[in-house]
């Protein structure tokens, strides 16, 4: 099985930036495809990025296009999601989740890190 673990969340000012990390654990990382998801108070969880295990692929949710960046280290078994220009809507905990197929559907994805929390501020 996979782990994941994520990192990077924090308070951050609107139109700031910020970088989350997820760090997994294995050899066989590159055969994933890895997303973020996120989900707000009252909200369900959300697609927000994903990128393919080897072609690095991406795939964004539109409320996100042009602003976030996702992308992987294969070699540190690591996937980052840039977050610019961050707006008030994208307050919400950041998952990371692993699939063995290249989708946006939370249900493709088996394997989900505990979060963590980005807040926004105005």
């Amino acid at each position: 099985q996979v782990q994941l673990v994520e990192s990077g969340g924090g308070l951050v000012q609107a139109g700031d930036s910020l970088r989350l990390s997820c760090a997994a654990s294995g050899r066989s990382f590159s055969t994933y495809t890895m997303g973020w998801f996120r989900q707000a108070p009252g909200e369900g969880r959300q697609f927000v990025a994903a990128v393919s295990g080897s072609s690095f692929r991406t795939n964004y949710a539109d409320s996100v296009k042009g602003r976030f960046t996702i992308s992987r280290d294969n070699i540190k078994a690591t996937v980052y999601l840039q977050m610019n220009n961050v707006k008030p809507e994208d307050a919400a905990v950041y998952y990371c989740a692993a699939a063995v197929r290249y989708s946006a559907l939370q249900s493709d994805y088996g394997y989900w890190g505990q979060g963590t929390q980005v807040s926004i501020s105005s």
